[in-house]
């Protein structure tokens, strides 16, 4: 139940087959694993070994693939943070879970050593192969932390999600039998690293000696380079938030050509898939297209595979029937088990279900999703939304305490509030901030403030500066309200 098993059991089998490509690099699995060794080498000179924290902070690059072998490989757990994270971010982070060192390209260890400083160490990320190493490969327990996950927390400070090694394979194992990759394969990689996502996309190649191929951040959301990365790659399996397919077809050009003939398989998952966009995805490629769903606490814990019903009437795709070796189950408000038709939130409970979060009580018994479901007579789920304010904004989870509380440290806000209008693609994030008396907080210095603790996908897309915010009879404030202002043109000046 190893994870890091699965990259050297394929390198020793298929050393000469490729692993994994960027956009300027690639690694075949021989190359893949004997860098990992080299920089485990250096990581345990630092001092890292079982049980500790090693932070990857960069952009998506086969070097940080290499790295999160190095680091498992010493029984430690990785914590990616991406590459476009504000430094004071990263910082944090690795304070929160103790990091033992900061693994980074050579042109940030200047300035992430004066923050961080001599309690944890920052090194080059990059590190040339070298097969003379000894192997390294701890023993690990099944439950032993494999990796953190930061995600938004609605306290203003993210929560670290810790997945075991058995966690993460029992997720792996399923798609890996659901699938049935082989060498051949192509796997994309469009999510971040720091996105549950982006497990399937590289340990599922791992395990069957496919290749993977990492879309730089930078072209995520850009459609006609999309598009051509996946005639280009000749991509087997696609994987992704259904806004990039959505943008792909709306503003790429990806219907207007036929499908690729290697293309068998399409994922999606992060946010609900709008049935026009489904039905176009189907009428374009006979490939099998997966509605998979799950939190980071579970990754995908239930999965639907598109049927032609589906297309035939108006309802959002079920989100399926429960996987990877979980149960999941509808509760209704009077905590019973709600039944067909009956409204209820859905919890789940099985080996995928994390640990718990970084510094809390560890995780016990089933987890309450905050999803409210209605049970299908199929034994499926119709996904109906979120109990609490936590979003979806292009695909990315967001907490929206945690971006009121962070616009809320400005000097010169008294009260923030913010709400998502929109859906997919044209999601938009609305802030709103009620200044404190004789001040008037500017647009831009808001943002500012934002995006230097924020990740860029939670920093608004509009802010707007108003006298109050509206309240609800019992005194809370009013986000349907808040909502129908978002939706109306911004007054002059209010907004950026």
């Amino acid at each position: 139940m190893n994870l890091h098993q699965l990259l050297v059991d394929t390198a020793a089998k298929e050393p000469d087959r490729l692993a994994v490509a960027g956009s300027a690099a690639r690694l075949t699995y021989a190359e893949l694993d004997s860098t990992a060794n080299a920089l485990a080498h250096r990581l345990r000179a630092l001092g890292v070994g079982p049980g500790d924290r090693v932070v990857l902070w960069s952009d998506k690059s086969p070097a940080v693939v290499a790295a999160m072998q190095a680091v498992l490989r010493l029984g430690a757990a990785y914590v990616p943070a991406d590459g476009s994270l504000p430094i004071a971010r990263v910082a944090a982070m690795a304070d929160d879970c103790s990091a033992a060192a900061l693994l980074a390209p050579a042109d940030r260890l200047a300035p992430v050593a004066d923050v961080l400083g001599p309690r944890c160490p920052a090194a080059d990320l990059a590190q040339r192969p070298d097969p003379a190493a000894e192997p390294l490969n701890a023993l690990v327990a099944p439950d032993d932390l494999a990796y953190i996950l930061y995600t938004s927390g609605s306290t203003g400070a993210p929560k670290g999600v810790c997945i075991s090694h058995r966690n993460a394979r029992a997720f792996v194992d399923w798609a890996v039998e659901e699938l049935a990759p082989g060498p051949q394969d192509r796997f994309s990689n469009h999510a971040p690293f720091t996105f549950d996502l982006s497990v399937l996309d590289l340990y599922a190649a791992f395990a069957a000696g496919a290749s993977v191929h990492l879309i730089p951040s930078e072209l995520a959301y850009a459609p006609e380079q999309l598009v051509e990365f996946l005639h280009d790659r000749q991509i087997t399996v696609w994987y992704s938030v259904p806004s990039a397919l959505t943008l792909m077809m709306r503003d790429g050009g990806l219907l207007d050509r036929p499908a690729p003939r290697a293309l068998r398989t399409v994922l999606f998952a992060g946010e609900p898939f709008p049935l026009p966009g489904v039905r176009a995805l189907a009428g374009w490629t006979d490939a099998r297209l997966l509605n998979l769903y799950g939190p980071t606490e579970t990754n995908v814990c239930t999965r639907h595979e598109v049927r032609p019903t589906d297309l035939d009437g108006d309802r959002p795709l079920p989100i399926g029937t429960a996987v990877s070796g979980d149960r999941a189950w509808a509760e209704g408000p009077d905590g019973r088990l709600a039944a067909p038709g009956e409204e209820g939130e859905l919890l789940v409970d099985g080996p995928t279900v994390m640990l718990g979060y970084w510094g809390r009580e560890p995780h016990t018994g089933p987890y309450r999703t905050g999803d409210l479901v209605r049970p299908l007579p199929d034994g499926s789920f119709a996904y109906l939304g979120r109990r609490d304010h936590m979003v979806k904004v292009r695909g990315h989870r967001v907490e929206l305490g945690e971006v009121e509380s962070v616009l809320a440290l400005h000097p010169d806000v008294a009260e923030a509030a913010a709400v998502v209008v929109g859906s997919g693609m044209d999601g938009r994030l609305v802030a709103f901030v009620v200044p404190e008396p004789d001040r008037r907080p500017g647009v831009l210095s808001l943002v500012r403030h934002a995006a230097q603790r924020l990740p860029r996908y939670m920093v608004a897309d509009e802010v707007r500066v108003l006298p109050g915010l509206p309240r609800t009879r019992n005194g809370k404030v009013d986000r349907l309200a808040l909502r129908d202002t978002a939706e109306a043109p911004a007054p002059g000046g209010t907004a950026q």
